[in-house]
C-alpha cells in the first residue's frame, strides 16, 4: 500500500503550518507553487512547513509560495481552497488589523518594478496550461503534416491547436482587468477588438489595421485601460445609472482608444521585439545564450521568470515559435549536471542522494524547482555551477542560431526533454532537434564538471537536513568536508 500522504491531507498538514485558516487571505497556484496570501506571516512555521514531505521548497515574496511540483499542486491547492473555506470567520481583533497594517508596509517596501512583472505574471500564469495543451497538439499535428499521414484529420488539429492562440487576447483581457480590480469581461470585451476581423476596415495614421496587430500587448494595454475608465466612472456615475452608464463609457472610451491608438503602438512594439529576438541571436548569438542561460535559473528561483510570458507568446503569435525558450531551458539542463555531481561526490550523504533521486526525473522534464529547492540553493556554490552549465548549454544553441540553424519552441511551460515534441525552426526538423539535444549535453557536461571539480570544496550538509550517520562516519575521500 502506498504511503504517500493523500492531497487532503497534505492540504491539512500545511494549513496549520501558515497560521490557519484565519490566516489565509487569498489561495491561487501557478505550475509548481501554492501561492498564499497570509495576514501575519510571523505566524508561518518555516522549519516544520519545510519538514513536510510534500513540500519542496518555500518562496517568501508578495505572496507566500510553498512548491508542491507539477501536478500535486493542482490536486493540493482545491482540497486546501476548500478547508480554508469550511473554517469559521475569524473576529477582526486588533491583532489581525496590525497584520494588515505590516501586510501593508511590507508591500510599500516592494519596489514598483518587482511589483509590475509580479502582476504581469500574474496576468499570464493562470494561461500556462492552455498554451501547453494547444502548443502540443499543434507540434503532433506539425509531425503529421511533414510525414504525410492523417490527411483527414490534421485540418481539425489546426483548430483544435489554433483556436486558443487566435482569440488568446480575450483571455489575456479578461485576467488584466481581475488583476487590476476591473471588471473581467470588460477587459475581455475590449481586449477582444485587437483580433476582431472588422478592424481591417479601420485606417489609422495611413495604414490599415490588421485584425491581431499588436497582439497579447495590445491587448494587456487595452484591458488596463478599461480598467482604469471602469474606475474613474464608479467614483462619479451616479448609483442608479452605474449598471448602464459605466459598462457603456468603458467599452466605449477604451475601445475607440484601442483602435485608433494601441492596437498601432503595440503593433510597432511587438514587431520591435521579434526583430529585436532575431538580431540578438543572429549577431551575438553564443553571447546572447550565454547570459540567458546563465541568469534564467536565478530568475525561477524568485519567481521572475513568469514575467518573460508576454515576450515568449509574441513571438509564437508573428514567428510561430519563441526563439528564447530553447536557450532558456539549458538552465534546467546546467540544474541536472549540477545534482548528479553533487549526487557522486557525496555518495554517503543518503539524506541528499534520496531528495535528488526524487527530484532528478522532474528536473529532466524541465521543473527545476525541486532540485533548485531541494539540493543546489541550500548548498550555496552549487547553485553557482548549475548557472555556469545553464550559461554553456545557451552559448551552444545561441552559436547555431548565429550561423542560421533557429531552435524554437511552438509553446511555453515545457523544457528540458519535455520540450522535444514542440521543437520547430528554419530547418529539418532532424537538425533542430539535434542542435537542443546538444545544448542540453553541453549543460549537462559543464553543470557535472563545474559543479564536481568548483562547487563542493566546503560544501556542509543544509540547514534543517536530518543527521545522517552514514555519512558522518563511513570514510569517503572524494566527499568534501563537512
Amino acid at each position: 500500500m502506498s504511503t504517500e500522504a493523500t492531497p487532503r491531507a497534505t492540504a491539512a498538514a500545511i494549513l496549520p503550518l501558515v497560521g490557519g485558516a484565519a490566516n489565509v487571505v487569498s489561495v491561487a497556484h501557478c505550475l509548481t507553487r501554492l501561492r498564499l496570501g497570509l495576514r501575519d506571516r510571523t505566524r508561518v512555521r518555516e522549519d516544520a512547513l519545510r519538514a513536510l514531505p510534500a513540500v519542496l521548497g518555500v518562496v517568501d515574496d508578495d505572496t507566500y509560495q510553498i512548491v508542491l511540483g507539477p501536478g500535486a499542486v493542482a490536486r493540493i491547492t482545491p482540497e486546501f481552497e476548500a478547508l480554508v473555506a469550511a473554517a469559521p470567520t475569524a473576529a477582526d481583533t486588533l491583532e489581525s488589523r496590525g497584520a494588515r497594517l505590516r501586510a501593508t508596509r511590507r508591500e510599500r517596501n516592494a519596489t514598483p518594478f518587482k511589483l509590475l512583472l509580479r502582476r504581469v505574471a500574474n496576468i499570464f500564469v493562470p494561461l500556462i496550461p492552455a498554451l501547453i495543451g494547444c502548443g502540443v497538439i499543434a507540434g503532433l499535428n506539425g509531425l503529421l503534416v511533414n510525414l504525410g499521414l492523417l490527411a483527414s484529420l490534421t485540418p481539425a488539429l489546426t483548430a483544435v491547436a489554433s483556436g486558443f492562440m487566435a482569440l488568446i487576447a480575450v483571455f489575456v483581457g479578461l485576467n488584466t482587468a481581475k488583476e487590476f480590480g476591473g471588471t473581467p469581461v470588460l477587459g475581455g470585451a475590449v481586449a477582444a477588438i485587437v483580433v476582431y476581423a472588422g478592424v481591417a476596415k479601420v485606417t489609422v495614421f495611413g495604414t490599415t489595421l490588421a485584425p491581431g496587430q499588436g497582439g497579447v500587448l495590445g491587448a494587456l494595454a487595452a484591458a488596463l485601460l478599461a480598467t482604469r475608465v471602469e474606475k474613474w466612472c464608479r467614483g462619479r456615475v451616479p448609483d442608479a445609472l452605474d449598471v448602464l452608464l459605466t459598462p457603456t463609457v468603458t467599452v466605449l472610451v477604451a475601445g475607440l482608444v484601442t483602435v485608433y491608438g494601441l492596437m498601432y503602438a503595440a503593433g510597432e512594439v511587438s514587431a520591435a521585439i521579434g526583430t529585436g529576438a532575431d538580431w540578438l541571436l543572429g549577431h551575438t548569438g553564443a553571447f546572447a545564450g550565454l547570459v540567458l542561460g546563465g541568469l534564467f535559473l536565478p530568475l525561477v528561483m524568485l519567481g521572475l521568470h513568469q514575467a518573460l510570458i508576454p515576450i515568449h507568446t509574441t513571438l509564437i503569435e508573428q514567428q510561430g515559435y519563441t526563439v528564447l525558450l530553447p536557450i532558456l531551458a539549458m538552465a534546467g539542463a546546467g540544474q541536472v549536471g549540477a545534482a548528479l555531481a553533487v549526487y557522486v561526490r557525496l555518495r554517503h550523504d543518503h539524506s541528499l542522494r534520496t531528495t535528488i533521486r526524487s527530484a532528478l526525473p522532474a528536473g529532466l522534464l524541465g521543473v527545476g524547482e525541486p532540485l533548485i529547492y531541494g539540493v543546489s540553493l541550500p548548498l550555496g556554490r552549487p547553485f553557482v555551477t548549475a548557472c555556469a552549465g545553464g550559461a554553456a548549454g545557451g552559448a551552444f544553441v545561441g552559436f547555431f542560431s548565429m550561423v542560421g540553424d533557429t531552435v524554437g519552441s511552438t509553446a511555453i511551460g515545457p523544457s528540458g526533454w519535455a520540450l522535444f515534441p514542440l521543437l520547430s525552426g528554419n530547418r529539418s526538423l532532424t537538425l533542430t532537434a539535434a542542435v537542443y539535444a546538444g545544448g542540453l549535453l553541453t549543460g549537462y557536461l559543464v553543470g557535472f564538471a563545474a559543479t564536481y571539480f568548483f562547487g563542493l570544496g566546503s560544501v556542509e550538509r543544509p540547514a534543517g537536513a536530518p543527521a545522517d550517520p552514514a555519512a558522518d562516519t563511513a570514510p569517503d575521500t572524494a566527499a568534501a568536508p563537512r
